[in-house]
């Protein structure tokens, strides 16, 4: 295997870098004392984003998620993921952010002609944001055959009726657009009653009923729920054809679990680098916490863990390029559980080392840990992903 970037992935890195440290880090203080003079209930894009956006832009670093944009391969894409994962400004300053990235995927690769005019070209373009609509509050929603809600077909419409909650994005003002999974044939085969609709943000009978808190943070794109109650929306909406929802999900979930697992990754080595940097800077009985043994202990193992998990993301990217999807879907699952794990034990041994500091918003750790802790359950639990990975090692054995 090979993980050499190619020369115009190297390139964008470069820049990228130089993006980061000149725009994206100073700008985030700019925009948290934008949010917290706001208030945190108000999901408006500060300024300073579009200022970023606007220079992204300019630097030619924009859309680069997508093969037929950048050039990249999904091994290219994954360094440069990890650098955009070190601050929450960056994937969106390059409209790179989630859920956007996958819907722009699912259209690129399913949508229409019609359906990419109205919808892809303003996500590609970013002047509009979208949000995928799957999991329910009433269901098990680990299970995606348990996705409860109905798509009917009545005439040249489908009627939308059903609940979804952590639709994530529903509550930027810029969200026109709804990707809405549910159940065209509920007495079908199991993986084909699924369906996926596009339902605009302004359909009569879509009502966002409040917006979810992630461990107390509320953040400006804003996770909802919602209820769709006789949504009536075009039978050209459909993306594919009835009962392909599940197809859809999976081909959507492929290079997106790379993107999310390298960012999770960046936010890993940010996290050690403030651990670094707070164990040599603060002094306890004696000395630098950096010379206590059971500190050089969290800082190997940070090391260690983010190693081993950027390895195996590699190695899946690597795999999706050279075989497909469906030939690294093993690998894709077990990064799922890797990435997260090792984002999480790293951000924890980094809020013990700076102490009551490290819970509040003084430094990023805080908010951190709550977005790597809830990658464990979006996306598919860690529980889902282990009973997978389990199975095949017993099929393989039997």
């Amino acid at each position: 295997m090979d993980f050499d970037l190619s020369s115009t992935a190297r390139a964008y890195l470069a820049e990228l870098h130089a993006f980061m440290d000149g725009h994206v880090y100073p700008a985030e203080p700019v925009y948290h004392a934008w949010r917290q003079a706001a208030g945190h209930d108000n999901h408006d894009l500060p300024p300073v984003m579009e200022d970023l956006k606007a220079e992204a832009r300019r630097r030619g670093l924009w859309n680069l998620f997508l093969p037929d944009v950048g050039g990249l391969s999904v091994t290219d894409y994954a360094p440069l993921a990890e650098v955009t994962g070190r601050s929450h400004l960056a994937p969106q300053a390059l409209n790179c952010s989630a859920p956007d990235t996958g819907n722009m995927e699912v259209l690129h690769m399913f949508g229409t002609p019609e359906q990419r005019e109205r919808w892809l070209a303003p996500l590609l373009d970013g002047r509009i944001r979208s949000a995928f609509a799957m999991t329910e509050p009433e269901v098990a929603s680990s299970d995606a055959t348990n996705v409860a809600t109905s798509i009917t077909r009545d005439g040249d419409d489908y009627v939308v009726n059903g609940r979804k909650w952590w639709v994530s994005g529903a509550a930027d003002p810029r969200c026109a657009v709804f990707v809405v999974m549910g159940k065209t044939a509920p007495e079908g085969a199991a993986h084909r009653q699924q369906s996926m609709i596009l339902v605009p943000r302004d359909a009569p009978g879509l009502e966002i009923v409040r917006t979810l808190a992630v461990f107390g943070y509320q953040d400006q794109e804003g996770h909802c729920e919602l209820r769709l109650t006789d949504v009536r929306v075009p039978a050209a909406n459909l993306i594919g054809g009835e009962g392909d929802g599940f197809t859809i999900a999976q081909a959507r979930l492929g290079p997106g679990r790379v993107h999310h697992c390298m960012r999770a990754l960046g936010m890993a080595e940010r996290a050690l680098e403030l651990m670094v940097d707070r164990a040599v800077s603060r002094v306890a009985f004696g000395g630098p916490l950096a010379s206590q043994g059971v500190v050089q202990q969290q800082i190997a193992e940070s090391r260690l863990a983010i190693e081993q998990a950027r390895l195996l993301v590699l190695k899946t990217a690597w795999l999706i390029d050279n075989h497909g999807a469906r030939a690294a879907r093993t690998e894709i699952a077990a990064i799922k559980v890797a990435a997260p794990r090792a984002a999480v034990q790293t951000i924890d041994r980094a809020i013990q080392v700076h102490g009551g500091a490290g819970v509040g918003d003084d430094f990023p750790l805080a908010q951190m840990y709550a977005s790597a802790r809830a990658m464990r359950i979006f996306d598919g639990p860690d529980e889902v992903h282990l009973r997978s990975l389990a199975r095949r090692e017993i099929a393989l054995r039997s």
